[in-house]
């Protein structure tokens, strides 16, 4: 793996990406976790608008389906201390720099959220990290998630009139994990918390319930479903505890438990506050990032070795402290991975070849 960096911009804090395609170009977004701005770049990580100043605090952003260029993202939500005024708001661009931000709904630190799609009908999903606290870094209040089918017509919602979402499942500590997979020919959501790692299945038809399926039950930071060996089980892949330094991937028994098969074999006071994780294709490889936000502040890629029959890891970047991470494939067929390198106040995108 060849990796070539390029620095597209400063951002004090920066946190959250994602795809988002508008005007019939491959875009991409970056916003910030305090009180700082959102970027618009293309694809080749030239900026091209702002699309607010502030107020920051976002943890996630995802792009409505099918609109052009509209976009849901988490704000206010500046850390787990300072949360309780957190929302989901729906951006919509009008022209250039000028971007109208409505309130999708309140929702006290929520921190990850997905659209779902099955059977055609899209599902929003929102995790909130805890539900209250009364000092700094009380955790006593677990967090919760909802779920909503999402709207095709946005516009009529606003601080008046919000989205209502069903509470799915409460009683989830220190509920910080979220990623998004393909389960049985759907969208499913993998979530983790103190009390484990739970698959969410949106309803087969709206109204139906939503099934919740626990697959592991040790803390979980973050989790990911990747078929890595290619014998047709997913592993997960697990960060453990709440912003921890424990990397494993487990793997399905013959009782289909899962197991652990690989741990990263680096001491783990080096690679303290696991963080940025992302699970793709690339170079035609099942591979998993992943960084760390203290200790070596590294971004590494996990892939399975077929020939020496385990788990292989190169880095990507090495002292920048990412804390999200995204791939996407370019217009020229490149395999991209975006870094907010936080701890350094960098947003970088990689281009990787073999």
């Amino acid at each position: 793996m060849k990796v070539e960096k390029k620095v597209i911009a400063n951002l004090t804090k920066c946190y959250a990406t994602t795809r988002l395609n508008y005007h019939g170009k491959s875009c991409f977004l970056v916003a910030a976790e305090k009180q700082d701005p959102c970027y618009l770049f293309a694809e080749d990580g030239t900026k091209l608008e702002t699309v607010w100043e502030g107020p920051g605090g976002v943890m996630t952003m995802l792009q409505v389906p099918g609109s052009d260029g509209q976009f849901l993202a988490t704000r206010k939500f500046y850390g787990p201390n300072d949360g309780a005024d957190a929302s989901i708001v729906i951006a919509t661009p009008k022209a250039e720099n000028d971007w109208e931000i409505r309130t999708l709904l309140h929702i006290p630190f929520v921190h990850r959220f997905g659209i779902l799609n099955r059977a055609g009908v899209n599902y929003l999903i929102a995790c909130c990290l805890k539900s209250g606290h009364e000092y700094k870094n009380d955790f006593r209040f677990p967090g919760e998630v909802y779920g909503a089918v999402l709207p095709k017509d946005l516009s009529a919602f606003n601080d008046d009139n919000q989205l209502e979402m069903t509470l799915l499942q409460d009683e989830m500590l220190k509920n910080h994990g979220f990623s998004v997979f393909q389960h049985g020919g759907h969208d499913a959501a993998l979530v983790g918390c103190e009390e484990g790692s739970f698959i969410f299945d949106p309803p087969m038809v709206p109204g139906g319930d939503w099934v919740i399926t626990k697959v592991l039950d040790i803390p979980t930071s973050d989790s990911v479903l990747v078929d890595f060996d290619g014998d047709g089980k997913p592993e997960l892949g697990v960060i453990s505890g709440f912003h921890g330094n424990s990397l494993t991937i487990y793997h399905l028994n013959e009782h289909d438990h899962y197991i652990p098969q690989w741990k990263y074999p680096a001491p783990e006071a080096d690679t303290e506050m696991l963080h940025a994780t992302w699970a793709d294709t690339i170079l035609g490889k099942p591979t998993w990032i992943v960084g760390w936000r203290k200790g070596t502040k590294d971004t590494i890629a996990i892939t399975w070795d077929a020939e020496a029959g385990t788990y292989k890891t190169e880095y990507i970047d090495r002292n920048t402290g990412c804390a999200n991470a995204m791939h996407f494939v370019n217009a020229a067929g490149q395999d991209v991975i975006v870094g907010t390198n936080r701890e350094i106040n960098e947003v970088a995108l990689y281009t990787i070849t073999e």
